[in-house]
């Protein structure tokens, strides 16, 4: 309760009390006894109830949520000013105060009912670039502009939700879908589509004394027909993908098997190259050792006879030979006997 109320409710008091203290005096006057002090009070508490109802009516007390449009008897029909928060004073009878709202409001079209300002389905019907149709949910969150209150008191007065944001809204959110296809509107375009719909509809609410706080794209539905294509689309396409997956597994598995066969086949020709390596490395060394023994008799026969006397007898320590006898067994001649050159003679 403000000062303005107190003001009406005492004044509302001193003219209950004020006609009181007058039936009693009356009263009195009827029944011939003195009212002269209780005529004089009822006076008094009149005079005090005139004065009190006079300023109750002249007192405005506008809250910090809002701001007053003065109607007025005076040429134009409004004062030019709105009335700010806290005590202001009007002419009675001739003018009087209409309060509008500068807080936060919201407005919400929903296919749910209960949801938004009006009853049963209100959610906003649009075609898309690629002529299917959707069904948007959204809210607008505005507020009045507090300086042209005035300017929309004049233009709408009460009804700027109904006659602006309404169809503005509406208006804004079809454009906006008509310029994208129905996958750009679920998806990779909706955040652009958002805010293609908030520039236009904030333009269209400013030029009617209004503020946008916000849009917020609610929801996105589709028709029956649609959403069935839709379904049987997705069910096709995660079809094709296992059949796809499918495929590709079985081209691993096919892969795998070859490398595991072109393993085995490099492994066994390296095997075998191994093999013949080895062999020609075999051969090289058993070549090698061969000449270097060679050499080495050519250069020591004794090591050939000496080798020899321990074949016969691998026991026998030492061997004793008459001095001028020749051995019982002959060795091996291990000395090369030079051939002759015949001398030739020229005729």
């Amino acid at each position: 309760m403000n000062i303005v109320d107190v003001i009406r409710a005492v004044a509302g008091f001193a003219w209950l009390a004020a006609i009181g203290l007058a039936v009693l005096a009356l009263t009195r006057v009827g029944r011939n006894q003195s009212s002269k002090g209780i005529g004089s009070t009822a006076i008094v508490v009149l005079v005090i109830a005139a004065v009190l109802s006079i300023v109750g009516a002249s007192a405005v007390y506008i809250e910090s949520t809002d701001r007053g449009v003065v109607r007025s008897v005076r040429a134009g029909g409004v004062r030019p000013e709105a009335l700010q928060p806290g005590l202001n004073w009007i002419v009675p009878i001739f003018e009087q105060v209409e309060a509008y709202s500068i807080s936060n409001q919201n407005y919400t079209m929903s296919v749910a009912p209960g949801e938004g300002q009006r009853q049963g389905d209100d959610s906003i019907r649009a075609r898309t670039k690629d002529g299917q149709e959707v069904i948007l949910d959204a809210s607008v969150i505005y507020k009045i502009d507090p300086n042209k209150v005035v300017q929309l008191h004049i233009a709408w007065q009460n009804r700027y939700e109904d006659g602006i944001v309404r169809p503005e809204t509406r208006g804004a959110i079809r454009n906006a879908v008509s310029q994208y296809g129905v996958e750009e509107v679920v998806s990779t375009k909706r955040e652009e589509m958002v805010q293609r719909i908030t520039d236009e509809l904030g333009e269209s609410l400013s030029k009617n004394n209004l503020v946008l706080i916000d849009f917020v794209l609610r929801d996105i539905h589709f028709s029956e027909a649609y959403a069935q294509a839709v379904e049987t689309k997705q069910i096709a396409e995660q079809q094709a993908q296992q059949a796809a997956f499918v495929v590709e597994q079985k081209k691993q598995e096919a892969e795998q098997a070859r490398q595991e066969a072109q393993g085995k086949a490099d492994a066994a020709v390296i095997a075998a190259q191994g093999a013949a390596e080895a062999q020609i490395i075999q051969a090289e060394a058993q070549a090698k050792a061969n000449e270097l023994i060679g050499q080495s008799l050519q250069q020591n026969p004794e090591i050939l006879q000496y080798q020899y006397i321990l074949k016969l007898a691998p026991g026998v320590q030492t061997i004793f030979i008459p001095s001028g006898n020749q051995f019982i067994l002959p060795l091996p001649n291990t000395t090369t006997t030079p051939t002759p050159t015949v001398p030739t003679t020229t005729p």
